[in-house]
């Protein structure tokens, strides 16, 4: 019996090249682990700790990190806050200064609309009028939380006039000025947000730091209060779920170093959906007419290799061609012909969501061409042969069966576009984007979509808390919940795309060669 010869073995490359696909996996699952913990751990509500130096102070504050010292001695990070009190809310312990820590379940965390978080102790919730700075009674904490929900109703019940009376009548006298009953109705509104503004202003808090210093606090600065020490797991997943959503749904506050995300959020998908929707047409129709239409020679060649040498200029020459062309030239002269009465204020001839979205459709218009121009030569010429064997036009032939087929290839350009074009911010820089949008661009107000407005972006978040805050001690968790909510924004983007791009593969019966 003549023994099987053992398969030729590929030698060590083989083995190397898995290898290397299983340490590249592994390092974007640690990063992306990395940015996970760091992201959503900023929203834990960690302990807090007192602590007793060598020198006689006293500090409280939660432990950022630790790091070696020489000779075996350690150092600590503690974030103290109090910003108001101390001037700085970091402070670097070595570990050996440390005389006592303890964890008291009294201590509590405010967070405030200024001054950052306030870390100390509830002496006395009290009137505006009479506040009593020495007192030495202990408030009930029950009772703080009762004003808080109290004040949170009183301010939500103002969002509420603001945007649902007082902004439809700013409007309406905009429209009529000699509307005298919009004009009654205006005060009227007007007089009810003053008393419940002047109702919100009405209690303080007496708080004390860890060292013994006063402070009165009044209430209506203060977001939110808890007592970390004190609070179960249950309760800490609650508020971190809840912190969570407080980032995902609310705007940025004290230079993008706290608060939420939602305005870059909207103005990302935005973006990408307005660039997909120019994008696509034109990157298909250019495909369709180098690869069925146009004469197969030289200049068609030639413009395969500018299309795809196009797909490597750096994306800031798109932000200058975008700002050179769109915003100053086109917007501009659509400023003289239809918007000449707001000048030399700018509409279009400024920076906006418009041209945002056509600088990123330029830039990623290369790789929709390349991509469908691929799926339309894939397909059997069988197909073209027998459609027009049958009697259909060759109109009819690319429509209702060359273009259906190839709707696979451009949904996976539309795929390669997104990923690119979400993460972009050089050439956003430059024709539209904004640190703090004070309005998203679309509202109840016609044309409900307003192309002309500035806008937010995640990306360009990130490099504006990172590079460009007061406190990037500060603002490091929140670049990591961001990043991490960018790759989870693009991830929901591109699988919606694929899965519509499965769904027209497995509809139209069509596996393309291998």
């Amino acid at each position: 019996m003549a023994s099987q010869r053992l398969p030729r073995s590929e030698g060590p490359w083989a083995w190397l090249a898995a290898g290397s696909v299983a340490l590249s996996l592994l390092m974007l699952g640690g990063l992306l682990l990395l940015i996970a913990v760091r992201g959503l751990g900023h929203f834990w509500p960690a302990g807090v700790v007192q602590l007793e130096l060598e020198d006689g102070r006293a500090l409280a504050g939660r432990v950022v990190r630790e790091l070696p010292l020489e000779q075996g001695e350690r150092e600590r990070l503690y974030y103290t806050a109090n910003r108001d009190l101390d001037g700085q809310v970091w402070h670097w312990l070595a570990v050996s200064d440390i005389v006592a820590s303890e964890r008291p379940r009294d201590l509590l965390v405010l967070e405030r609309r200024f001054h950052g978080e306030f870390i100390g102790r509830l002496v006395e919730v009290g009137s505006v009028d009479f506040p009593d700075p020495t007192s030495t009674a202990t408030a009930d904490w029950n009772a703080l939380q009762a004003s808080l929900a109290e004040l949170q109703a009183l301010r939500s019940e103002r969002d509420r006039l603001r945007r649902e009376q007082l902004r439809p009548l700013i409007q309406q006298l905009d429209a009529d000025p000699r509307d005298a009953q919009a004009r009654r109705e205006l005060a009227a509104v007007n007089e009810r947000v003053r008393a419940l503004q002047h109702a919100m202003q009405g209690k303080v808090a007496i708080l004390e730091s860890a060292d013994g210093r006063r402070l009165v606090q009044p209430l209506d600065e203060i977001l939110r209060a808890w007592r970390p020490n004190a609070m179960t797991t249950g309760e800490k997943l609650t508020a971190w779920a809840r912190g969570v959503w407080r980032f995902l749904s609310e705007g940025p506050r004290d230079g993008n170093t706290a608060g939420g995300v939602w305005p870059a959020i909207f103005g990302t998908v935005l973006m990408v959906l307005l660039m997909s929707l120019l994008v696509a047409p034109f990157g298909v129709l250019a495909a369709v007419y180098l690869n069925e239409v146009a004469h197969q020679g030289r200049l068609t060649n030639l413009v395969r290799i500018s299309v795809r040498n196009l797909a490597g200029v750096p994306s800031i020459v798109y932000g200058v061609f975008g700002l050179g062309v769109f915003v100053y030239g086109v917007g501009g002269s659509l400023d003289e012909w239809f918007f000449s009465d707001e000048l030399p204020s700018p509409t279009f001839g400024t920076g906006g969501l418009l041209w945002a979205s056509l600088t990123l459709a330029l830039l990623t218009l290369p790789v929709v061409i390349v991509a469908t121009e691929e799926g339309l030569a894939r397909i059997p010429v069988q197909q073209r042969e027998g459609a027009l064997a049958l009697g259909a036009t060759r109109f009819e032939t690319l429509t209702r069966v060359i273009l259906p087929m190839t709707v696979p290839a451009m949904l996976t350009g539309v795929i390669l576009a997104i990923a690119r074009a979400a993460g972009e911010v050089a050439p956003l820089m430059l024709v539209g984007v904004a640190k703090l949008a004070p309005q998203v661009p679309v509202d109840a107000e016609f044309p409900f979509l307003h192309l002309e407005r500035k806008f937010m972006h995640l990306g360009y978040h990130i490099y504006d808390t990172a590079f460009h805050g007061n406190d990037v001690q500060a603002a490091l968790p929140l670049v990591y919940a961001t990043a991490l909510l960018l790759i989870g924004v693009i991830l929901v983007l591109n699988l919606t795309a694929i899965f519509l791009r499965h769904y027209f593969r497995t509809r139209h019966g069509y596996v393309p060669r291998q």
